[in-house]
Protein backbone atom coordinates (compact mmCIF):
# COMPACT_ATOMS: atom_id res chain seq x y z
CA UNK A 1 0.00 0.00 0.00
CA UNK A 2 1.48 3.76 -1.19
CA UNK A 3 2.07 6.27 1.68
CA UNK A 4 -0.20 9.15 1.95
CA UNK A 5 0.96 12.15 3.08
CA UNK A 6 -0.58 15.37 3.70
CA UNK A 7 1.64 19.23 4.03
CA UNK A 8 0.32 21.39 7.15
CA UNK A 9 1.96 25.27 6.53
CA UNK A 10 2.64 27.36 9.50
CA UNK A 11 2.62 31.21 9.94
CA UNK A 12 4.39 32.61 12.64
CA UNK A 13 4.59 35.90 13.63
CA UNK A 14 8.58 35.54 12.58
CA UNK A 15 8.37 32.63 10.04
CA UNK A 16 7.15 29.85 8.30
CA UNK A 17 7.68 26.21 8.50
CA UNK A 18 6.15 23.61 5.77
CA UNK A 19 5.63 20.44 7.48
CA UNK A 20 5.10 17.07 5.52
CA UNK A 21 3.39 14.20 7.60
CA UNK A 22 2.48 10.37 7.65
CA UNK A 23 -1.42 10.27 7.09
CA UNK A 24 -1.81 6.75 8.72
CA UNK A 25 0.52 7.43 11.10
CA UNK A 26 1.04 11.47 12.22
CA UNK A 27 4.89 10.57 11.77
CA UNK A 28 6.33 13.86 11.13
CA UNK A 29 8.94 13.19 7.91
CA UNK A 30 10.58 16.40 7.45
CA UNK A 31 10.46 20.09 8.15
CA UNK A 32 11.23 23.21 6.80
CA UNK A 33 11.57 26.97 8.16
CA UNK A 34 11.96 30.07 5.88
CA UNK A 35 12.62 33.00 7.72
CA UNK A 36 10.33 36.36 7.06
CA UNK A 37 12.90 38.56 5.21
CA UNK A 38 11.38 41.95 6.74
CA UNK A 39 10.24 40.59 10.30
CA UNK A 40 7.65 42.18 11.99
CA UNK A 41 7.69 45.99 11.01
CA UNK A 42 7.23 47.80 13.49
CA UNK A 43 9.40 50.77 13.67
CA UNK A 44 9.60 51.95 9.85
CA UNK A 45 8.80 50.92 6.45
CA UNK A 46 10.96 49.11 4.16
CA UNK A 47 11.67 52.57 2.22
CA UNK A 48 12.06 54.22 5.65
CA UNK A 49 8.79 55.59 6.45
CA UNK A 50 9.24 56.43 10.52
CA UNK A 51 5.47 53.95 12.06
CA UNK A 52 3.93 55.55 15.36
CA UNK A 53 3.65 53.83 18.36
CA UNK A 54 2.09 50.11 18.45
CA UNK A 55 1.84 49.71 14.85
CA UNK A 56 2.66 46.15 13.65
CA UNK A 57 3.09 45.47 10.21
CA UNK A 58 4.66 42.37 7.71
CA UNK A 59 5.61 41.94 4.15
CA UNK A 60 3.00 40.15 1.63
CA UNK A 61 5.87 38.50 -0.23
CA UNK A 62 7.40 36.77 3.02
CA UNK A 63 4.38 34.54 2.98
CA UNK A 64 4.21 33.29 -0.80
CA UNK A 65 8.38 32.68 -0.26
CA UNK A 66 7.36 30.33 2.53
CA UNK A 67 5.50 28.25 0.02
CA UNK A 68 7.88 28.79 -2.78
CA UNK A 69 11.00 27.70 -0.34
CA UNK A 70 9.45 25.48 2.08
CA UNK A 71 7.27 23.14 0.38
CA UNK A 72 9.92 22.18 -2.63
CA UNK A 73 12.39 21.62 0.07
CA UNK A 74 10.16 19.06 2.25
CA UNK A 75 9.19 17.21 -0.76
CA UNK A 76 13.06 17.26 -1.49
CA UNK A 77 13.96 15.76 1.54
CA UNK A 78 11.54 13.40 2.25
CA UNK A 79 12.55 12.35 -1.65
CA UNK A 80 8.74 11.81 -2.58
CA UNK A 81 6.70 11.30 -5.41
CA UNK A 82 4.57 14.62 -5.43
CA UNK A 83 1.52 12.38 -5.91
CA UNK A 84 1.50 10.90 -2.87
CA UNK A 85 0.61 14.43 -1.46
CA UNK A 86 -2.99 14.93 -0.68
CA UNK A 87 -3.77 17.61 0.82
CA UNK A 88 -2.15 20.97 1.99
CA UNK A 89 -3.29 22.86 5.28
CA UNK A 90 -2.59 26.65 6.06
CA UNK A 91 -3.15 27.82 9.85
CA UNK A 92 -1.92 31.57 10.48
CA UNK A 93 -1.97 34.03 13.00
CA UNK A 94 -4.74 36.15 13.22
CA UNK A 95 -6.11 38.68 12.85
CA UNK A 96 -3.64 39.15 10.30
CA UNK A 97 -5.56 41.59 7.71
CA UNK A 98 -4.41 42.93 4.12
CA UNK A 99 -5.99 45.22 1.73
CA UNK A 100 -6.50 43.96 -1.86
CA UNK A 101 -6.57 45.42 -5.08
CA UNK A 102 -9.36 43.64 -8.15
CA UNK A 103 -6.48 40.94 -9.13
CA UNK A 104 -5.99 40.12 -5.38
CA UNK A 105 -2.50 41.30 -4.98
CA UNK A 106 -1.65 43.69 -1.73
CA UNK A 107 -1.82 46.98 -2.16
CA UNK A 108 1.47 47.41 -0.68
CA UNK A 109 2.58 45.73 -4.03
CA UNK A 110 1.94 48.78 -6.11
CA UNK A 111 4.29 51.86 -6.03
CA UNK A 112 1.72 54.64 -5.42
CA UNK A 113 0.58 53.27 -2.44
CA UNK A 114 4.35 51.13 -0.70
CA UNK A 115 4.91 54.74 0.87
CA UNK A 116 1.42 54.35 2.92
CA UNK A 117 1.60 52.75 6.20
CA UNK A 118 -2.48 51.75 5.68
CA UNK A 119 -1.21 49.18 2.45
CA UNK A 120 0.75 47.04 3.78
CA UNK A 121 -0.44 43.92 6.37
CA UNK A 122 -1.56 45.08 9.92
CA UNK A 123 -0.08 41.68 11.97
CA UNK A 124 -2.58 40.19 14.53
CA UNK A 125 -0.15 42.08 17.15
CA UNK A 126 -0.90 45.72 15.88
CA UNK A 127 -2.49 47.71 18.72
CA UNK A 128 -2.65 51.03 17.09
CA UNK A 129 -6.76 50.45 16.04
CA UNK A 130 -7.43 50.34 20.12
CA UNK A 131 -9.57 53.95 19.83
CA UNK A 132 -11.42 52.14 16.86
CA UNK A 133 -12.00 48.96 18.95
CA UNK A 134 -13.68 51.22 21.85
CA UNK A 135 -15.71 52.76 18.99
CA UNK A 136 -16.88 49.55 18.00
CA UNK A 137 -17.79 48.04 20.97
CA UNK A 138 -19.35 51.62 22.84
CA UNK A 139 -21.61 51.55 19.66
CA UNK A 140 -22.46 47.72 19.78
CA UNK A 141 -23.27 48.33 23.58
CA UNK A 142 -25.71 51.17 23.07
CA UNK A 143 -27.33 49.27 20.53
CA UNK A 144 -28.11 45.91 22.58
CA UNK A 145 -26.27 44.33 19.64
CA UNK A 146 -26.45 40.55 20.61
CA UNK A 147 -22.95 39.38 19.13
CA UNK A 148 -20.78 41.30 21.49
CA UNK A 149 -21.74 38.88 24.23
CA UNK A 150 -19.79 35.96 22.20
CA UNK A 151 -16.50 37.69 22.44
CA UNK A 152 -16.65 38.61 25.80
CA UNK A 153 -18.62 42.42 25.86
CA UNK A 154 -15.52 43.77 23.91
CA UNK A 155 -14.10 44.31 20.95
CA UNK A 156 -10.24 44.53 20.43
CA UNK A 157 -8.00 46.00 18.48
CA UNK A 158 -6.52 43.03 17.50
CA UNK A 159 -9.20 41.90 15.09
CA UNK A 160 -10.39 42.22 11.61
CA UNK A 161 -13.20 45.60 11.87
CA UNK A 162 -11.23 48.08 14.30
CA UNK A 163 -8.09 47.57 11.70
CA UNK A 164 -10.27 48.53 8.95
CA UNK A 165 -12.06 51.51 10.61
CA UNK A 166 -8.53 52.53 11.50
CA UNK A 167 -7.59 52.67 7.61
CA UNK A 168 -11.20 54.13 6.78
CA UNK A 169 -10.60 56.84 8.92
CA UNK A 170 -6.91 57.26 8.48
CA UNK A 171 -6.20 56.17 4.95
CA UNK A 172 -9.68 57.09 3.38
CA UNK A 173 -7.94 56.65 0.01
CA UNK A 174 -6.38 53.42 0.71
CA UNK A 175 -9.76 52.05 1.78
CA UNK A 176 -11.73 53.43 -1.35
CA UNK A 177 -9.09 51.25 -3.52
CA UNK A 178 -9.25 48.56 -1.75
CA UNK A 179 -11.65 45.62 -3.35
CA UNK A 180 -11.30 43.18 -0.61
CA UNK A 181 -10.22 42.85 3.05
CA UNK A 182 -9.20 39.67 3.49
CA UNK A 183 -6.96 37.33 6.67
CA UNK A 184 -3.60 36.38 6.04
CA UNK A 185 -4.86 32.80 6.04
CA UNK A 186 -7.67 33.32 3.62
CA UNK A 187 -5.37 34.99 1.36
CA UNK A 188 -3.10 32.11 0.44
CA UNK A 189 -5.20 29.60 0.49
CA UNK A 190 -6.95 32.17 -2.51
CA UNK A 191 -3.38 32.55 -3.96
CA UNK A 192 -3.27 28.60 -3.57
CA UNK A 193 -6.65 27.74 -5.08
CA UNK A 194 -8.16 30.97 -7.19
CA UNK A 195 -11.05 30.24 -5.00
CA UNK A 196 -12.44 33.41 -3.23
CA UNK A 197 -13.15 31.40 0.41
CA UNK A 198 -13.20 32.63 4.32
CA UNK A 199 -12.73 30.23 7.08
CA UNK A 200 -15.36 29.93 9.39
CA UNK A 201 -12.72 29.64 11.89
CA UNK A 202 -10.94 32.87 11.51
CA UNK A 203 -13.97 35.25 10.34
CA UNK A 204 -16.15 33.60 13.64
CA UNK A 205 -13.37 34.58 16.24
CA UNK A 206 -11.94 37.76 14.30
CA UNK A 207 -15.01 39.41 12.44
CA UNK A 208 -17.90 38.95 14.35
CA UNK A 209 -19.41 35.87 12.04
CA UNK A 210 -21.74 33.28 13.44
CA UNK A 211 -22.76 30.34 11.36
CA UNK A 212 -26.69 31.22 12.31
CA UNK A 213 -26.36 34.89 12.31
CA UNK A 214 -23.55 36.02 9.78
CA UNK A 215 -21.89 39.28 10.38
CA UNK A 216 -23.63 42.05 12.38
CA UNK A 217 -25.97 43.62 9.67
CA UNK A 218 -25.49 46.86 7.39
CA UNK A 219 -27.43 48.77 9.61
CA UNK A 220 -24.71 48.50 12.59
CA UNK A 221 -21.66 49.29 10.18
CA UNK A 222 -23.65 52.37 9.05
CA UNK A 223 -23.73 53.37 12.48
CA UNK A 224 -20.42 52.91 12.80
CA UNK A 225 -19.55 55.04 9.69
CA UNK A 226 -22.22 55.58 6.57
CA UNK A 227 -19.32 54.61 4.61
CA UNK A 228 -19.36 50.94 5.52
CA UNK A 229 -23.03 50.30 5.25
CA UNK A 230 -22.18 48.00 2.35
CA UNK A 231 -18.99 46.81 3.26
CA UNK A 232 -20.56 43.05 3.74
CA UNK A 233 -21.29 42.80 0.28
CA UNK A 234 -18.71 44.72 -1.36
CA UNK A 235 -15.29 44.56 0.72
CA UNK A 236 -15.85 41.13 2.57
CA UNK A 237 -17.05 39.44 -0.19
CA UNK A 238 -16.53 35.67 -0.46
CA UNK A 239 -18.24 32.39 1.09
CA UNK A 240 -17.61 31.62 4.68
CA UNK A 241 -16.84 27.86 4.88
CA UNK A 242 -15.96 25.16 7.70
CA UNK A 243 -12.70 24.32 8.77
CA UNK A 244 -12.25 20.67 7.74
CA UNK A 245 -13.78 21.43 4.44
CA UNK A 246 -12.03 21.67 1.20
CA UNK A 247 -11.28 25.55 -0.15
CA UNK A 248 -10.54 24.29 -4.05
CA UNK A 249 -7.55 22.75 -5.51
CA UNK A 250 -4.02 23.75 -6.37
CA UNK A 251 -3.94 25.63 -9.87
CA UNK A 252 -1.59 24.65 -12.01
CA UNK A 253 0.37 27.76 -11.64
CA UNK A 254 0.75 27.24 -8.03
CA UNK A 255 1.03 23.48 -8.75
CA UNK A 256 4.64 24.40 -10.45
CA UNK A 257 6.10 26.69 -8.10
CA UNK A 258 5.80 24.11 -5.40
CA UNK A 259 6.77 21.37 -7.24
CA UNK A 260 3.04 19.37 -6.38
CA UNK A 261 0.62 18.15 -8.72
CA UNK A 262 -2.39 20.12 -10.29
CA UNK A 263 -5.72 19.49 -8.32
CA UNK A 264 -4.14 19.09 -4.81
CA UNK A 265 -6.75 19.51 -2.12
CA UNK A 266 -6.27 23.25 -0.35
CA UNK A 267 -8.31 22.87 2.79
CA UNK A 268 -10.03 25.86 4.63
CA UNK A 269 -7.41 27.78 6.82
CA UNK A 270 -7.23 27.95 10.29
CA UNK A 271 -5.73 30.34 12.65
CA UNK A 272 -2.36 28.75 14.07
CA UNK A 273 -2.73 27.85 17.70
CA UNK A 274 -6.69 26.77 17.05
CA UNK A 275 -4.70 24.50 14.72
CA UNK A 276 -2.90 22.75 17.98
CA UNK A 277 -5.89 21.52 19.62
CA UNK A 278 -6.84 18.50 17.47
CA UNK A 279 -3.12 17.87 17.25
CA UNK A 280 -2.73 16.90 21.08
CA UNK A 281 -5.95 15.18 20.61
CA UNK A 282 -8.03 18.02 22.81
CA UNK A 283 -11.18 17.36 20.74
CA UNK A 284 -13.61 16.47 23.91
CA UNK A 285 -15.98 19.12 26.30
CA UNK A 286 -13.76 20.30 29.10
CA UNK A 287 -9.99 19.95 27.29
CA UNK A 288 -8.09 23.43 27.20
CA UNK A 289 -4.79 23.39 25.35
CA UNK A 290 -2.33 26.37 25.86
CA UNK A 291 -0.40 27.14 22.39
CA UNK A 292 2.34 29.01 24.05
CA UNK A 293 4.96 31.12 22.01
CA UNK A 294 5.67 34.67 21.48
CA UNK A 295 1.97 35.10 22.63
CA UNK A 296 -0.59 32.15 24.61
CA UNK A 297 -3.77 31.44 23.26
CA UNK A 298 -5.98 29.16 24.93
CA UNK A 299 -8.36 27.48 23.63
CA UNK A 300 -11.22 25.08 25.76
CA UNK A 301 -13.69 22.93 24.17
CA UNK A 302 -16.99 22.91 25.62
CA UNK A 303 -20.91 21.62 25.11
CA UNK A 304 -22.51 24.65 26.05
CA UNK A 305 -22.49 28.10 25.52
CA UNK A 306 -21.82 30.73 28.36
CA UNK A 307 -21.70 34.31 28.32
CA UNK A 308 -18.03 34.94 30.11
CA UNK A 309 -16.61 38.50 30.43
CA UNK A 310 -13.30 38.69 28.57
CA UNK A 311 -13.46 35.86 26.23
CA UNK A 312 -12.21 36.47 22.59
CA UNK A 313 -14.68 34.30 20.88
CA UNK A 314 -17.20 31.58 21.70
CA UNK A 315 -17.74 29.98 18.34
CA UNK A 316 -19.33 26.78 17.73
CA UNK A 317 -18.07 24.47 15.11
CA UNK A 318 -15.05 27.01 16.04
CA UNK A 319 -12.37 24.69 16.40
CA UNK A 320 -13.87 20.74 16.60
CA UNK A 321 -17.36 20.44 14.93
CA UNK A 322 -19.70 19.67 17.15
CA UNK A 323 -18.94 21.54 20.14
CA UNK A 324 -18.58 25.32 20.87
CA UNK A 325 -14.86 26.30 20.64
CA UNK A 326 -13.89 29.22 23.42
CA UNK A 327 -10.65 31.56 22.62
CA UNK A 328 -8.91 33.19 25.05
CA UNK A 329 -5.47 34.79 25.65
CA UNK A 330 -2.06 36.27 26.51
CA UNK A 331 -0.80 38.88 24.28
CA UNK A 332 2.75 38.46 25.81
CA UNK A 333 4.26 35.49 27.29
CA UNK A 334 7.54 34.41 25.39
CA UNK A 335 7.73 38.22 24.08
CA UNK A 336 8.03 39.22 27.84
CA UNK A 337 10.71 36.99 28.40
CA UNK A 338 12.50 38.20 25.69
CA UNK A 339 12.27 41.39 26.43
CA UNK A 340 13.50 40.68 29.69
CA UNK A 341 16.61 38.98 28.55
CA UNK A 342 17.34 41.37 24.68
CA UNK A 343 16.90 44.48 26.80
CA UNK A 344 17.29 44.59 30.50
CA UNK A 345 19.86 41.91 31.41
CA UNK A 346 22.70 42.68 32.78
CA UNK A 347 25.50 42.53 30.10
CA UNK A 348 27.95 40.17 32.79
CA UNK A 349 24.68 37.75 32.43
CA UNK A 350 25.99 37.28 28.77
CA UNK A 351 29.14 37.08 29.24
CA UNK A 352 28.91 34.17 31.66
CA UNK A 353 26.23 32.38 29.29
CA UNK A 354 28.53 32.89 26.00
CA UNK A 355 31.27 31.01 28.89
CA UNK A 356 28.82 28.61 29.64
CA UNK A 357 28.27 28.17 26.12
CA UNK A 358 24.72 28.22 26.77
CA UNK A 359 21.76 30.57 26.14
CA UNK A 360 20.66 33.32 28.21
CA UNK A 361 17.66 32.06 28.60
CA UNK A 362 18.79 28.43 29.60
CA UNK A 363 21.77 30.31 32.32
CA UNK A 364 18.65 32.24 33.97
CA UNK A 365 16.23 29.51 34.06
CA UNK A 366 19.26 27.24 35.64
CA UNK A 367 19.81 29.59 38.17
CA UNK A 368 15.99 30.42 38.69
CA UNK A 369 15.06 27.19 39.39
CA UNK A 370 16.95 26.91 42.53
CA UNK A 371 14.77 29.47 44.10
CA UNK A 372 11.57 28.64 45.92
CA UNK A 373 7.93 30.50 45.28
CA UNK A 374 7.67 33.86 47.27
CA UNK A 375 11.65 33.50 47.45
CA UNK A 376 12.35 36.31 45.43
CA UNK A 377 9.83 38.68 47.36
CA UNK A 378 8.40 39.87 43.90
CA UNK A 379 5.39 39.63 41.92
CA UNK A 380 4.63 41.44 38.84
CA UNK A 381 1.65 41.89 36.25
CA UNK A 382 2.09 39.86 32.76
CA UNK A 383 0.87 42.84 30.63
CA UNK A 384 3.94 43.75 28.97
CA UNK A 385 1.72 44.20 25.72
CA UNK A 386 -1.31 45.11 26.85
CA UNK A 387 -4.04 42.09 28.07
CA UNK A 388 -6.22 40.46 26.21
CA UNK A 389 -8.07 38.45 28.96
CA UNK A 390 -10.31 39.18 30.97
CA UNK A 391 -9.62 42.64 30.96
CA UNK A 392 -9.74 42.81 27.06
CA UNK A 393 -7.36 46.20 27.34
CA UNK A 394 -4.35 47.22 24.99
CA UNK A 395 -3.41 49.99 27.09
CA UNK A 396 -2.61 48.28 29.74
CA UNK A 397 0.97 47.73 30.56
CA UNK A 398 3.47 45.56 32.71
CA UNK A 399 4.60 45.94 36.49
CA UNK A 400 7.16 44.60 39.09
CA UNK A 401 6.46 45.16 42.19
CA UNK A 402 9.06 44.31 45.11
CA UNK A 403 12.73 45.61 43.76
CA UNK A 404 15.29 45.83 46.03
CA UNK A 405 18.99 46.59 45.31
CA UNK A 406 19.34 43.32 46.56
CA UNK A 407 17.18 41.44 43.49
CA UNK A 408 19.06 39.35 41.26
CA UNK A 409 18.35 39.06 37.23
CA UNK A 410 17.52 35.48 37.70
CA UNK A 411 14.89 36.40 40.59
CA UNK A 412 12.94 39.08 38.33
CA UNK A 413 13.11 36.30 35.44
CA UNK A 414 11.27 34.00 37.12
CA UNK A 415 9.04 36.41 38.13
CA UNK A 416 8.15 37.14 34.50
CA UNK A 417 7.46 33.46 34.07
CA UNK A 418 5.13 33.46 37.36
CA UNK A 419 3.32 36.36 36.10
CA UNK A 420 2.01 34.93 32.97
CA UNK A 421 1.03 31.60 34.96
CA UNK A 422 -0.98 33.83 37.06
CA UNK A 423 -2.43 35.17 33.89
CA UNK A 424 -3.55 31.33 32.62
CA UNK A 425 -5.00 30.51 36.40
CA UNK A 426 -7.21 33.93 35.87
CA UNK A 427 -8.12 32.94 32.70
CA UNK A 428 -9.00 29.75 34.00
CA UNK A 429 -11.02 30.62 37.05
CA UNK A 430 -13.04 32.64 34.72
CA UNK A 431 -14.15 29.50 33.16
CA UNK A 432 -15.13 27.48 36.00
CA UNK A 433 -16.74 30.16 37.86
CA UNK A 434 -19.49 30.20 35.48
CA UNK A 435 -19.47 26.31 35.28
CA UNK A 436 -17.96 25.80 32.04
CA UNK A 437 -15.77 22.58 33.38
CA UNK A 438 -11.62 22.51 32.42
CA UNK A 439 -10.91 19.09 32.93
CA UNK A 440 -7.36 18.40 31.08
CA UNK A 441 -5.08 21.27 30.31
CA UNK A 442 -2.55 20.72 27.40
CA UNK A 443 0.53 22.82 26.36
CA UNK A 444 1.93 22.98 22.85
CA UNK A 445 4.54 25.58 21.10
CA UNK A 446 8.23 26.19 21.61
CA UNK A 447 8.15 27.47 25.23
CA UNK A 448 6.98 23.90 26.69
CA UNK A 449 9.63 22.46 24.76
CA UNK A 450 12.18 24.38 26.00
CA UNK A 451 11.79 26.13 29.43
CA UNK A 452 11.12 22.85 32.10
CA UNK A 453 10.88 25.06 35.19
CA UNK A 454 8.28 27.27 33.09
CA UNK A 455 5.87 24.20 32.87
CA UNK A 456 6.49 23.10 36.60
CA UNK A 457 5.13 26.77 37.37
CA UNK A 458 2.87 26.57 35.59
CA UNK A 459 1.49 23.54 37.11
CA UNK A 460 1.94 24.59 40.71
CA UNK A 461 0.29 27.95 40.00
CA UNK A 462 -2.95 26.11 38.21
CA UNK A 463 -3.16 23.18 40.81
CA UNK A 464 -3.30 21.21 37.53
CA UNK A 465 -1.53 18.54 35.84
CA UNK A 466 -0.27 19.33 32.42
CA UNK A 467 0.41 17.17 29.43
CA UNK A 468 3.08 18.63 26.78
CA UNK A 469 2.46 18.12 22.76
CA UNK A 470 5.20 15.24 21.42
CA UNK A 471 5.05 17.65 18.19
CA UNK A 472 7.63 20.30 17.95
CA UNK A 473 5.41 21.22 15.19
CA UNK A 474 2.10 21.34 16.70
CA UNK A 475 0.47 23.92 14.79
CA UNK A 476 1.95 22.29 11.67
CA UNK A 477 0.59 18.85 12.30
CA UNK A 478 -2.95 20.39 13.30
CA UNK A 479 -3.12 22.04 9.78
CA UNK A 480 -2.26 19.10 7.96
CA UNK A 481 -4.66 17.17 9.62
CA UNK A 482 -7.43 19.08 8.53
CA UNK A 483 -5.88 18.59 5.63
CA UNK A 484 -6.21 15.10 5.78
CA UNK A 485 -9.85 15.87 6.67
CA UNK A 486 -10.80 18.01 3.59
CA UNK A 487 -8.85 15.04 1.21
CA UNK A 488 -11.45 12.56 2.56
CA UNK A 489 -11.03 9.06 3.07
CA UNK A 490 -11.97 8.18 -0.22
CA UNK A 491 -8.52 9.98 -0.97
CA UNK A 492 -6.44 8.33 1.38
CA UNK A 493 -7.57 10.70 4.15
CA UNK A 494 -10.19 10.97 6.82
CA UNK A 495 -13.61 11.97 7.04
CA UNK A 496 -13.54 14.01 10.75
CA UNK A 497 -11.39 15.70 13.27
CA UNK A 498 -11.90 12.66 15.61
CA UNK A 499 -10.48 10.00 13.68
CA UNK A 500 -7.75 11.83 12.56
CA UNK A 501 -6.79 12.85 16.13
CA UNK A 502 -6.82 9.14 16.52
CA UNK A 503 -4.23 8.01 14.47
CA UNK A 504 -2.48 11.68 14.07
CA UNK A 505 -2.35 13.25 17.34
CA UNK A 506 0.32 13.15 19.97
CA UNK A 507 1.32 13.84 23.50
CA UNK A 508 4.42 13.13 25.67
CA UNK A 509 4.28 10.38 28.07
CA UNK A 510 5.84 12.51 30.85
CA UNK A 511 3.43 15.27 32.73
CA UNK A 512 4.37 17.92 34.71
CA UNK A 513 2.15 17.55 38.07
CA UNK A 514 1.46 20.36 41.32
CA UNK A 515 4.04 19.77 43.85
CA UNK A 516 2.00 20.36 47.32
CA UNK A 517 4.26 23.10 49.00
CA UNK A 518 4.66 25.36 46.01
CA UNK A 519 1.05 25.37 45.51
CA UNK A 520 -0.27 26.64 49.19
CA UNK A 521 2.99 29.48 48.73
CA UNK A 522 1.54 30.38 45.00
CA UNK A 523 -2.12 30.72 46.28
CA UNK A 524 -1.21 33.35 48.82
CA UNK A 525 0.89 34.92 45.68
CA UNK A 526 -2.18 34.72 43.56
CA UNK A 527 -4.10 36.73 46.01
CA UNK A 528 -1.50 39.47 45.29
CA UNK A 529 -1.28 39.17 42.17
CA UNK A 530 -5.50 40.11 41.94
CA UNK A 531 -5.12 42.55 44.15
CA UNK A 532 -3.03 44.21 41.74
CA UNK A 533 -4.71 42.64 38.62
CA UNK A 534 -8.30 44.19 40.02
CA UNK A 535 -6.46 47.34 41.06
CA UNK A 536 -4.36 48.77 38.02
CA UNK A 537 -7.12 46.63 35.35
CA UNK A 538 -10.25 47.82 37.01
CA UNK A 539 -10.20 50.73 39.46
CA UNK A 540 -7.02 52.28 38.30
CA UNK A 541 -6.60 51.71 34.88
CA UNK A 542 -6.16 55.18 33.79
CA UNK A 543 -2.84 54.90 36.01
CA UNK A 544 -1.29 53.11 33.02
CA UNK A 545 -3.73 54.27 30.13
CA UNK A 546 -2.14 58.07 31.01
CA UNK A 547 0.98 56.80 30.74
CA UNK A 548 0.60 55.06 27.34
CA UNK A 549 -0.66 58.41 26.52
CA UNK A 550 2.09 60.31 27.17
CA UNK A 551 3.96 58.16 25.51
CA UNK A 552 2.42 58.28 22.39
CA UNK A 553 2.26 62.36 22.78
CA UNK A 554 5.92 62.27 22.95
CA UNK A 555 6.60 59.75 20.18
CA UNK A 556 3.97 61.77 17.99
CA UNK A 557 6.42 65.10 18.35
CA UNK A 558 9.29 63.38 17.65
CA UNK A 559 8.00 62.10 14.69
CA UNK A 560 6.90 65.52 13.99
CA UNK A 561 10.30 66.57 13.84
Amino acid sequence: MEKKYVIGADYGTESGRVLLVDVVTGEEIVTHVTSYKHGVIDEALPNGRRLETDWALQHPRDYLEVLYQSVPEVIRLANINPKDVIGIGIDFTSSTVLPLDQNGNPLCFHSQWEDNPHSWVKLWKHHAAQKEADDFTRLAKERGEKFLSRYGGKASSEWMFPKILQILREAPGIFEETDLFMEACDWVTYRLTNNLIRSSNTSGYKAFWNKEEGYPDALFFKALDDRLENILETKMRGSVRSIGQKAGELTEEMAQRLGLLPGTTVAVGIIDAHASVPAVGAVRPGQLVMAMGTSTCHMLISDKEEVIEGICGIVEDGIIPGYYSYETGQVAVGDSFAWYVEQAVPSYVAQQAGEAGISVHQLLEERASAYKPGQSGLIALDWWNGNRSVLVDANLSGLLVGLTLATKPEEIYRTLLEATAFGTRKIIENFTEVGVKVNEIFASGGLPQRNRLLMQIYADITNREIKVADSKQTTALGAAMYAAIASGKENGGYDTIFEAAENMARVKEETYVPIPENVSIYDELYKQYLELHDYFGREKYHIMHGLKRLRSLSSEVVLQK
